[in-house]
């Protein structure tokens, strides 16, 4: 996708979707589409095999890949606001803006600095059928897929979930705005999932928001390569006296707004959805 000749095609429908409120379509337009059957098939797959020794091998390969990778792309990211995460957090989930297939990478180097070692990221099904390298580290790379399939969200996804967090103590990173966007500066509304998980397995949320700033080196011939600068702007906790209808609302809220600040401030501009040539950052074409 990051050279994909269709990305004029994406920001057109990142303008449509952003300017008539629907936050959460797929501006992609060369991503898998599957059918509920293979939908389920990968879901089934992943849950029969994930413990499997020729899984937890591919893992092992994907995720010493990944973290390479993680060192050469973040060479130059900053990072601020590392002290408002305590050391003996614990199990965690982690959100944050979805603009590049590789923003995973900065959440990654957050993680390492904090001497955390495992970042579990949930991702769609759909990029589960990717091929060749991309698709490899989608399958292996410590990822989870989620599905709209509600038996799998309500007894699969959720015990392992458990299971990364609860259990193990890891962090799982999973982006409330669902669809990425590509080099989309702006936060989105979120959708209620991170937090309602939140809510029913009592897990603390580390908010985070990622700027993306613009270079003069080219990238391709409508687009400089971009860097990042992560902020991590508070942990957030259920109320164990509220329930998790009320706890998913108040932390949805609490985290939108958070971003939210964080843009402004960064950005220098009040958030609104109306579009900008500026929003898809590294971009030098218009619309």
């Amino acid at each position: 996708m990051i050279m994909s000749e269709d990305r004029k095609t994406v920001i057109e429908n990142i303008k449509k979707y952003a300017e008539t409120g629907q936050f959460h379509n797929k501006a992609e337009v060369t991503d898998p589409v599957l059918t509920p059957e293979q939908n389920r098939e990968i879901t089934e797959n992943f849950v029969a095999n994930r413990n499997k020794f020729t899984f937890r091998t591919k893992s092992a390969v994907a995720t010493a890949i990944a973290r390479v990778a993680t060192k050469k792309i973040n060479k130059t990211t900053e990072i601020r606001g590392l002290e408002k995460i305590p050391g003996d957090l614990g199990g965690c989930i982690v959100t944050s803006n979805h603009f590049s297939p590789l923003e995973n990478t900065v959440i990654r180097h957050m993680l390492h600095k904090l001497g955390r070692k495992k970042l579990a990221i949930v991702s769609q099904t759909s990029n589960f059928a990717m091929t060749g390298l991309v698709g490899f580290l989608m399958n292996y790379a410590n990822t989870v897929p989620i599905s709209s399939e509600p038996r799998y969200l309500a007894r699969d996804f959720m015990s392992l979930m458990k299971e990364k967090i609860v259990d193990r103590g890891e962090a799982v990173l999973l982006y409330p705005e669902q669809e990425l966007w590509y080099n989309y500066r702006k936060p989105r509304p979120p959708k209620n999932g991170a937090y309602f998980y939140a809510a029913k397995l009592g897990a603390p949320i580390i908010s985070c928001f990622v700027e993306i700033v613009d270079t003069d080196e080219e990238d391709a011939a409508d687009f400089n390569k971009v860097r990042y600068v992560l902020h991590v702007l508070g942990v957030l906790r259920p109320d164990p006296e509220k329930t998790a209808r009320e706890n998913t609302e108040e932390l949805a809220g609490r985290d939108y707004e958070l971003k939210k600040e964080c843009y402004e401030s960064v950005y220098g501009k009040k958030l609104t959805y109306a579009f900008e040539n500026s929003d898809v950052a590294g971009w030098k074409g218009s619309l």
